[in-house]
C-alpha cells in the first residue's frame, strides 16, 4: 500500500535520509498533482507530528514534577536507584523528542517553500527541458564523476544548468542529451579558417556577382592560409567560378591559368585530397580551351590522370564520374588528325569509347539521381550514338523535366533543343 505524503516525510526524518533528496525524487509526481490538495495533505501530516510533539512535551513536564514529589506513578519505585534510572531514560527520550521537534520545524519550512513552488513548477520543468533556462552550460571538462547527492547544506544545482546536466531522480549525475550536445557545439565560436571556408561554400552556391565574391573573400586571407589544403582547393574552385562568370576570353584565360597554379599548390600541400585533384583537373580542362593543340592535348592527359586519382580517393562523388564521362565522350569524338597529332607529340593518343562515357554518366546518376540537366543530355547523346533512340528520348524527357537554375543548365537546355530535333 502506498504511503501518504506525511508518512513519507516522517519515515524520511526518522531514517535520517535528507528531506531535500526525497523532494528531488518526487518532483515529477508533484508537477502533475493538484497543488492545493498536496499542500493540505502535507500540512495535515505535519500537524499530526506537531500534536505528538506537544503530547511528549506535556509528559516531560509531568515527569519533571516527579522530582518534587507531586507525582508518584505506581509503576516506578521510590528508591534512589530507580529514580536515577527513570531520569536517564527520560533524558534519552527528551533528546529524541528535541531532534524530532527540530525536524518538524525544518519540515514546516520545506512545506512553505513547496507551496510557493508548486504553481510554477510545471512551467519551470518544461522550460528547463526545452533548454531555455540558463545563461551558461556546464562544460564536459568540468563535469565530475557520478556522485550521490549531498545533504541540503551542500552546493545546490546552478540555475543555468539544463535538466539533463542536473542530477537524475535516483541522485546521480547524467550526461548531456544529443540535442543539448549539438546546441553546445553550435554555441562554440568558430575559428577563422572554419568560418572562412563556410562562407566560401555558401558563396559558391549563390549566383551572379555574389558568387564571384567568393574569390575576393578567399584572396583576403591568402597570406594567412596559403598552406592549408582545404583553403587552397576552395580558392581553385573560386577561380573556376570567376572563369564562368567572366565576360571576355582574356579574362577567362587569366582566371583559368591562376586557378591551375593554385590547384597544383593544393596538391603539393596534400596529395591525398580528392577535391584538390578534382578541381585541378577542372581548371586543366578550362585552360585547354585557350591553348594550342599541343597544350590542349597535354591538359587533356592531366585532366584524365587527376580525375582517376580523385575517384580513387573519393569514389562516391558523382561530379568526378560526370567529368570523366565528358572526357571519354570528347575523346571518342576526336578526329583522325587529332589522334595523329596526339600520337606524334606524346607517343600514344588518348583512347576511349562512347560506351565508356555512358558508363560514367550512368554511375553519376546512380550515385545521385537527377544529378544534373547536362548529365541527362549526355546520356541521351550516348544512347543516340549507340543507336538506342528509345532510351535517348527517355533521357531527353528527364532533362526537360528538370528546371533551369544555373548557367550550365541554360547551356544544357540549348543542346537539348537541338538534340530533340535529331531524334
Amino acid at each position: 500500500m502506498a504511503l501518504s505524503l506525511s508518512e513519507c516525510y516522517l519515515e524520511t526524518i526518522l531514517s535520517g535520509t535528507p528531506v531535500s533528496r526525497w523532494r528531488g525524487s518526487s518532483c515529477e509526481q508533484m508537477a502533475q498533482a493538484d497543488g492545493k490538495v498536496l499542500a493540505l495533505g502535507v500540512l495535515a501530516g505535519a500537524a499530526g507530528i506537531s500534536l505528538a510533539a506537544v503530547w511528549y512535551q506535556s509528559r516531560r513536564a509531568v515527569a519533571s514534577s516527579a522530582g518534587t514529589g507531586t507525582y508518584r506513578p505506581g509503576l516506578y519505585t521510590r528508591s534512589n536507584a530507580g529514580s536515577v534510572a527513570l531520569q536517564g531514560g527520560q533524558a534519552e527520550v527528551l533528546d529524541r523528542l528535541g531532534a524530532l521537534i527540530q525536524c518538524v520545524s525544518e519540515l514546516k519550512e520545506e512545506v512553505k517553500a513547496l507551496k510557493e513552488t508548486l504553481p510554477h513548477l510545471q512551467d519551470h520543468v518544461r522550460d528547463e527541458l526545452r533548454g531555455r533556462i540558463g545563461a551558461r552550460k556546464a562544460s564536459p571538462l568540468n563535469r565530475t564523476t557520478p556522485t550521490r547527492r549531498k545533504r541540503a547544506s551542500g552546493v545546490t544545482r546552478a540555475e543555468g544548468q539544463s535538466s539533463e546536466e542536473a542530477e537524475s531522480e535516483g541522485g546521480y549525475m547524467t550526461a548531456l542529451t544529443d540535442s543539448e550536445e549539438e546546441d553546445r557545439k553550435a554555441e562554440e565560436p568558430l575559428d577563422d579558417l572554419t568560418a572562412l571556408l563556410r562562407r566560401a561554400d555558401g558563396l559558391h552556391e549563390c549566383k551572379g556577382d555574389k558568387k564571384k565574391q567568393g574569390l575576393s573573400t578567399l584572396l583576403e586571407k591568402k597570406e594567412k592560409f596559403d598552406q592549408k589544403c582545404q583553403y587552397l582547393w576552395r580558392l581553385t574552385r573560386a577561380y573556376a567560378d570567376a572563369h564562368d562568370l567572366a565576360g571576355d576570353s582574356l579574362e577567362k584565360k587569366k582566371y583559368a591559368e591562376k586557378g591551375k597554379q593554385i590547384g597544383a599548390q593544393a596538391i603539393s600541400v596534400n596529395p591525398v585530397c580528392a577535391e584538390s585533384h578534382q578541381w585541378y583537373a577542372i581548371l586543366c580542362g578550362l585552360l585547354s580551351e585557350y591553348e594550342s593543340v599541343q597544350n590542349k592535348i597535354k591538359n587533356g592527359y592531366l585532366f584524365k590522370d587527376h580525375l582517376d586519382i580523385a575517384i580513387k580517393l573519393k569514389p562516391q562523388d558523382p561530379l568526378s564520374y560526370y567529368l570523366l564521362g565528358r572526357w571519354c565522350y570528347a575523346v571518342a569524338q576526336c578526329t583522325w588528325i587529332e589522334r595523329k597529332i596526339a600520337a606524334t607529340l606524346f607517343g600514344e593518343p588518348p583512347s576511349s569509347t562512347i560506351q565508356d562515357a555512358l558508363q560514367n554518366f550512368l554511375k553519376a546518376e546512380e550515385l545521385c539521381p537527377k544529378y544534373s540537366k547536362f548529365n541527362y543530355v549526355f546520356l541521351a547523346k550516348c544512347y543516340k550514338d549507340l543507336g538506342q533512340k528509345t532510351q535517348a528520348k527517355k533521357m531527353c524527357e528527364s532533362a526537360s523535366a528538370m528546371s533551369i537554375v544555373t548557367k550550365e543548365d541554360e547551356e544544357a537546355q540549348k543542346e537539348l533543343a537541338s538534340l530533340l530535333l535529331s531524334l
